[in-house]
């Protein structure tokens, strides 16, 4: 899918009606949705409880909590992509704070164009993102696969007192001649023997 089909679910954490209001008009529809907006900290993380965003947009301050350890959190703790939003005469000190656990930050008052530049970061780390959690994946799963083979082969060693490279030729032989996977051959011999 590509970055132009592709639709990202929005959480914005923003006080100011103004702010919300431009921010509006820069997420249509056919690119964000659902775009979620709370007004304080408490409820950002009352949010992100009851669903997973893509991305959180963070106007700092907010009425109660500046907003940067909740930013921290979240980028730290999932694949959520966050942008925080802050004052220029603290935005150097902010981003030192927030830059090294992935937080984007920008100055504001921000133009409509960085914004939209804004967002285009985000969707390009959130596909990074999106990647390395299928890489991650794959591998769990590979690790499994692994698992059940070693667990089938023992089946193997101690039922049939075949030698540990018989039991995994054997497994091997059994999914070419049935055409399937060797999981599939592992887990029929770990029904039968277990």
């Amino acid at each position: 899918m590509s970055l132009k089909e592709r639709v990202y679910s929005v959480l914005v954490v923003s006080a100011s009606q103004s702010f919300n209001a431009s921010l509006a008009d820069i997420l249509p529809t056919s690119k964000y949705y659902p775009v979620s907006n709370v007004a304080s900290v408490s409820a950002a993380k009352r949010s992100v409880v009851e669903r997973v965003f893509d991305f959180i947009m963070i106007n700092s301050p907010l009425p109660d909590d500046t907003g940067i350890n909740f930013a921290i959190d979240i980028s730290v703790r999932s694949s959520t992509v966050v942008l925080i939003i802050v004052r220029s005469d603290v935005h150097d000190e902010i981003y030192d704070k927030v830059a090294e656990h992935g937080v984007f930050t920008i100055p504001k008052p921000t133009s409509k164009s960085s914004m939209i530049q804004a967002l285009r970061w985000l969707a390009s780390s959130r596909e990074r993102l999106r990647k390395s959690e299928k890489r991650s994946l794959s591998f769990e799963e590979k690790m499994e696969e692994i698992r059940i083979v070693n667990r089938a082969k023992l089946l193997l060693i101690s039922e049939l007192k075949m030698s540990e490279p018989n039991a995994h030729h054997y497994i091997q032989k059994q999914a070419m001649d049935r055409c399937i996977s060797c999981r599939e051959v592992a887990e029929n011999i770990i029904l039968t023997y277990s």
